[in-house]
């Protein structure tokens, strides 16, 4: 007997979504098209086979050359990350709440923050040290599909294991409410950190993507959104990012008055994603020391250096560069209309994305800002890691589906078409890896001159073409 077929996985999108009723009624196709699809395959009508329509529309459309450039930033940075930490944490006031034997819930995120495994290492070393019985548990609200094993599976591509860290990692969705808002907004907290004798969280502090404030993305949103795992970001998120910061600011302190948080590792990074502060903040103190944090770290972040550009392609996204795949504060485009732009943001028209990160497991979440992308993308989308994530954060743009085409030249020329220039081979385009790493860079020949009037900006190499395989992927 033939043991049954996995239909439902995270890695393959057909597996787990073009299967479903809803998407297999999209298209020509209906059902039947979907439902006898092979798993790794595309249906015929989502498909954009060699020689269809969409070749004859693109295939004149001219690509730019391109030359690599080097943007410098401001550049602060701790030489000795691990010492300083140790440093910090010795000389600091939390040492005195530490006890032996003190259970010690420590949280960690699924963001790809530098030096996060290695500082919350020596946390561990530091609390093992004092007597202390310290275990992880996953701070990170709904990813991971928002079940426990997606969530230790998650840490896991993060650098935090079992083996890695020297203590348990402890994984469940299961919350302990342990209080209540002004508006009766309730407080959720993971329940094995609740149950701990303290709880610590590390995290970045940095602008968030999809509203502004005084507390933005950091250790109060890990308090509440990470830590009150997929209800709690639920909860924060429910009445919509115009009240995000109220909301976020509330149920924080409803969280340190109802549970045991010791404190927050606090860290801030420049724009070569490399630490250059850390800070270690009572609990207490946290919602009055993280605003002047924040307002730090944002004069810190890059953006891209040419502020005006016709089209943006970007190599990959996914949840560990950004949690919305790409970061928005670096490209100008947001997934909510509670942002308004500001000069600082760049002005961009068309934005294409050409590949999810593996380690992102087919969470999605950002490509619906974008505006083409590619088969490629397509395959690795799942709607569960993605959906489950904007069902909990109520960014429901962030998960939309662009123009899909299927190869890398064709998401190129397609973005050129349609950035309303009347010349195509005047385009100003910029290539970029991630938003995590703008000071390398491809911009098109015509932007030379541009590039060399800004002090910052150096030219480092001479206009090649754009080198695609047989396959019309970008190398």
């Amino acid at each position: 007997m033939k043991p049954r077929k996995r239909l439902t996985t995270r890695r393959t999108f057909l597996a787990s979504a073009v299967t479903s009723t809803a998407l297999a009624t999209l298209g020509r196709g209906g059902a039947a098209a979907a439902e006898t699809t092979p798993a790794g395959s595309l249906p015929h009508n989502f498909s954009n086979p060699v020689g269809s329509p969409i070749d004859a529309l693109l295939n004149g459309i001219p690509l730019p050359r391109l030359v690599s450039i080097q943007t410098t930033f401001e550049r602060p940075v701790i030489a000795d990350v691990e010492k300083t930490f140790r440093e910090k944490f010795r000389s600091s006031s939390v040492r005195a709440g530490l006890r032996p034997g003190m259970k010690i819930a420590v949280g960690a995120g699924s963001r790809g923050i530098t030096d996060a495994a290695r500082v919350t290492r020596v946390l561990i070393e530091e609390l093992k040290r004092a007597g202390a019985e310290p275990f992880i548990y996953p701070a990170m609200g709904s990813h991971g599909g928002a079940t426990a094993e997606g969530q230790r599976a998650v840490l896991a591509r993060m650098g935090f294991s079992e083996k890695t860290m020297g203590v348990p990692v402890r994984c469940t969705m299961e919350v302990v409410p342990v209080g209540k808002t002004s508006t009766g907004l309730p407080a959720y907290v993971d329940a094995f950190a609740a149950a701990a004798d303290g709880i610590i969280v590390v995290n970045r502090i940095k602008p968030h993507t999809s509203f502004r404030g005084k507390i933005e993305s950091g250790l109060s949103k890990m308090i509440v959104i990470g830590t009150g795992k997929q209800k709690g970001a639920e909860t924060c998120h429910s009445l919509g990012y115009p009240r995000m910061e109220e909301n976020l600011v509330a149920l924080c302190r409803a969280s340190l008055a109802g549970a045991k948080f010791l404190f927050g590792v606090g860290l801030i990074e420049n724009a070569y994603h490399e630490t250059c502060r850390i800070e270690i903040v009572p609990a207490a103190q946290i919602p009055t020391q993280e605003p002047g944090l924040l307002a730090e770290a944002r004069k810190l972040m890059p953006v891209v250096p040419i502020p005006k550009l016709d089209v943006l392609v970007i190599d990959e996204v996914g949840k560990n560069i950004s949690g919305t795949g790409f970061d928005p504060n670096v490209v100008g485009r947001y997934p909510t209309a509670d942002v308004a732009l500001t000069p600082r943001d760049p002005r961009i028209t068309r934005i294409v994305i050409l590949n999810i990160t593996d380690v992102s497991d087919g969470n999605g979440t950002g490509i619906g800002i974008a505006d083409f992308t590619t088969e490629q993308v397509f395959r690795k989308f799942s709607f569960i890691e993605t959906y489950c994530n904007l069902l909990t954060s109520t960014t429901a743009p962030a998960g939309k589906i662009p123009m899909v085409m299927r190869t890398d030249r064709q998401a190129i020329q397609a973005a050129i078409k349609t950035c309303f220039i009347g010349d195509p081979r005047q385009v100003r385009l910029a290539r970029i890896k991630n938003t995590l790493s703008l000071d390398r860079i491809l911009i098109s020949e015509n932007l030379i001159d541009e590039a060399k009037a800004d002090p910052r900006i150096k030219v480092t190499g001479r206009p090649g073409e754009m080198n695609f395989d047989a396959a019309g992927s970008l190398v």
